[in-house]
């Protein structure tokens, strides 16, 4: 917990009590439910908590802002997102109706109400939001074909709706036909070997009506 309020030190009293609660629940749900490896459970706030924030140091959403996170296993990094974003809805989305049950389970227990989760492909929700994130849960080319006519026409946020990427490694052949594509390397802004290679890709989505 330590970790969060290293670079999220603003955090109000319900934040960070909801933060906190993170690790016990997850554990416990784990052991039921397993949705996090065994290895990263003991470094839930570095691993999922922390590199799900991510995406809070390179776009501050809106108020009233709209965020689908697809394929979002336990829930990273929407319910982190959710905690830091309490005003924004937050629409979390995977096709195994088990993990949705432990983000449920989680979200009740720290009553997190701007949470709404779908047991669904990506390709069956019909609406459309300001931004799509997700952890790296395919190529880009594939993942922009999943959430095609997905993104909303008007625009509230200083960065361009589309997709918000959290993946690591050399992405330069994955991204290299987009050319309105930009990565913010996660070591810009955290200080832990952990995140030396991790980025957030920013790519802008126009509205297909």
């Amino acid at each position: 917990m330590e970790l969060i309020l290293k670079y999220f030190p603003d955090l109000t009293e319900i934040q960070i009590k909801q933060f906190e609660a993170l690790e016990g629940l997850y554990k416990d749900w784990n052991s039921k439910i397993n949705v996090v490896s065994r290895k990263d459970i003991d470094e839930l706030y570095l691993r999922h908590v922390l590199h799900s924030l991510g995406i809070a140091k390179v776009v501050k959403f809106a108020d009233n802002s709209s965020i689908l996170d697809v394929g979002t296993g336990g829930g990273f990094p929407g319910v982190p997102l959710a905690i830091l974003f309490p005003n924004c809805q937050f629409h979390l989305v995977d096709s195994i109706n088990k993990k949705l049950k432990v983000i449920n389970g989680v979200c009740d227990a720290i009553e997190l109400t701007n949470v709404k989760t779908t047991h669904s492909r990506v390709e069956a929700i019909d609406e459309t939001f300001d931004f799509i994130v997700s952890r790296a849960v395919t190529a880009m080319p594939e993942f922009t074909k999943w959430v095609k006519g997905k993104i909303n026409r008007k625009q509230q946020n200083d960065f361009k709706n589309g997709i918000l990427y959290l993946k690591g490694g050399d992405l330069s052949e994955e991204l290299k036909q987009y050319t309105n594509v930009r990565a913010y390397l996660l070591s810009d802004y955290f200080e832990e070997v952990f995140f030396e290679t991790k980025k957030v890709v920013h790519l802008p989505l126009k509205f297909k009506s």
